[in-house]
């Protein structure tokens, strides 16, 4: 059975809840610290039938609460790629936002040089090129108090829930894994990747600079776009009417 057959049987790591076996295209979603694939469930019917969307549930959270979270770029994405290889029989594309954004990236460049398969397009939000030193000092081993004012001012955790003392337990482990891939993360340089690839940004995103994304440039040999939109780090979740559209529009003419 060919893994576009197996509509009921997706690993862990792709949370799809409305599959489109006949869709001609994947679009594997990856997302922000903290977030799990319920994050994307908003845009499942907001693409043609054509595109299948593909939420990535990272472990360590939500449906895969019990298992271990990564903190190192590397483990994570030999072990996405892994997971993901079954469903790359189609063309497939790459959303990924923040730290989703890295993680898209350099599985992109695992899977051409491990196995000579490479995205249609890679979509970025959210993160300066990766080339781009870090000017951000290292948040994920603060003490709580420090670690909580950080979050409080990066505004992507709702003040309920870092005031609530089960949900904070609950959070913030996988907030310091994540922030700990992100952190200790070490740019290699390698060939650009032959794919297309489109950048995207708040334009009230006060954490990446119009110059840091348009540097995604030269990660590939391909066209290149930057798409600057209304809101701040976390546009994406009130400004998708803008972005979505987008996205479709860019592999549809595919």
């Amino acid at each position: 059975m060919r893994p576009s057959d197996q509509t009921t049987k997706r690993p862990t790591w792709i949370a799809c809840p409305k599959p489109r076996p006949q869709a001609r295209i994947r679009l594997f979603c990856f997302p922000y610290s903290g977030a799990g694939a319920s994050i994307f469930y908003p845009w499942l019917d907001r693409f043609p039938e054509a595109i299948e969307v593909c939420p990535i549930q990272l472990p360590g959270r939500e449906s895969r609460l019990a298992e271990p979270l990564f903190t190192q770029m590397k483990p994570l994405v030999r072990a996405a790629a892994q997971a993901l290889l079954p469903y790359l029989d189609k063309p497939f594309a790459f959303f990924g936002h923040s730290l989703g954004a890295l993680v898209s990236f350099e599985l992109a460049r695992y899977l051409r040089r491990e196995h000579g398969l490479v995205p249609v397009h890679l979509f970025v939000s959210g993160h300066n090129a990766p080339q781009l030193p870090d000017r951000d000092p290292p948040i994920h081993a603060l003490p709580e108090p420090e670690f909580l004012e950080k979050l409080r001012r990066l505004n992507g955790t709702p003040e309920e829930v870092l005031q609530h003392a089960e949900l904070r337990a609950l959070l913030l482990p996988i907030l310091r894994a994540d922030f700990q891939v992100a952190e200790t993360y070490v740019y290699e340089p390698d060939e650009p990747l032959d794919c297309p690839i489109s950048a995207f940004g708040g334009i009230q995103d006060e954490h990446l600079s119009r110059e840091g994304l348009e540097a995604w440039r030269e990660q590939t040999k391909a066209d290149f776009s930057l798409h600057m939109l209304p809101g701040d780090h976390f546009y994406l979740n009130t400004h998708r009417r803008l972005l979505l559209p987008t996205i479709a529009r860019k592999l549809i003419s595919l």
